[in-house]
């Protein structure tokens, strides 16, 4: 941690704090959670009486604490960003929808430095709903920085307000392309299971008791030797959901190594991604209600995997 990124604090030791573990007194001082207390004193970002002292090591009612505190985080602000490959499939005033190529975000996020598709629209000179974040304004759905397809953005507040409503009532119709690792059994089925962030691997997803309830639909289009190409419909639209339902199946898709996928079938099929596309999203357009419909072609990458499995099958 740098002396740039740390904000340095030197106070006493509070006599009501007399007698409980370090860790404890730095999160109850400055009002961190008692993982993030625990962490600075593992880095050596705390003294006590100018001594590194352990996590568990009691303190003393006046004992003088010197803490390096994480600087607060900038606020997130979209820079207007040209991204090569990103294609329009609609605009109009209310909407435009795009074919979001991969590595590229939907909006800027915590410890993302890469493209994203609201930093793309500013850069092309496109309006957006004002309304959310500032950093997620005109965002009502997202994909993956790692999935391609057809993604929406609401370019009026009244598009912003219906659709945000349209895909909370599960009202949005999404579907996506998905090859996994062997053959699903049955070939045809749904995964009914909550999903909540995983309970020890930081930025991933886990199928959990208390999670948020998750539906994912699916229908085997082609079977190969070691994989199998998915249709798949999503009614609820949690982070990962796909690729941890599929994981949780035990047929990961194909590429997607943070989810178990086998690393030496992703370089045969030359993947350096998961292969998971958003192929159609249709919904009520929010002018008037008429029914619309956007469809996205597998990229290359995507379509020379299926080509070399098709060839190998």
């Amino acid at each position: 941690m740098s002396t740039a990124d740390t904000d340095r604090r030197s106070l006493p030791v509070p006599d009501g704090l007399d007698g409980i573990r370090l860790d404890a007194a730095i999160a109850r001082m400055f009002g961190l959670s008692r993982t993030a207390a625990a962490a600075l004193v593992d880095d050596g970002q705390v003294s006590v009486d100018g001594q590194v002292r352990g996590r568990s090591d009691r303190v003393s009612g006046g004992a003088w604490l010197d803490v390096a505190l994480p600087a607060p985080p900038r606020p997130l602000t979209v820079e207007p960003t040209p991204v090569a490959g990103l294609r329009i499939l609609h605009d109009d005033d209310d909407i435009v929808v795009v074919d979001k190529p991969v590595g590229v975000a939907a909006h800027p996020a915590p410890g993302f430095t890469g493209p994203t598709v609201i930093g793309a629209l500013a850069a092309a000179g496109y309006r957006v709903s004002t309304s959310g974040s500032a950093e997620r304004q005109g965002v009502v759905h997202r994909l993956d920085v790692g999935t391609t397809g057809a993604m929406a953005v609401a370019k009026s507040e009244r598009a912003y307000t219906l659709l945000k409503r349209a895909f909370r009532e599960r009202e949005v119709e999404k579907e996506y392309r998905a090859v996994v690792q062997g053959h699903p059994d049955p070939l045809r089925g749904t995964v009914d299971a909550p999903i909540d962030r995983h309970p020890r691997r930081p930025g991933l997803f886990a199928v959990v008791a208390d999670g948020k309830p998750s539906v994912t639909h699916y229908d085997t289009e082609e079977a190969f030797r070691a994989a199998s190409l998915l249709s798949v419909r999503l009614e609820t639209g949690r982070t990962h959901q796909i690729r941890v339902h599929m994981a949780a199946l035990r047929h990961p898709c194909v590429g997607d190594l943070s989810y178990g996928a086998d690393p030496t079938l992703a370089q045969r099929l030359g993947l350096t991604r998961q292969w998971l596309h958003a192929a159609r999203l249709a919904f009520a357009h929010p002018a008037d209600g008429t029914w619309v419909e956007f469809t996205s072609p597998d990229p290359d990458d995507l379509a020379e995997a299926v080509k070399r499995l098709r060839d190998q099958t």
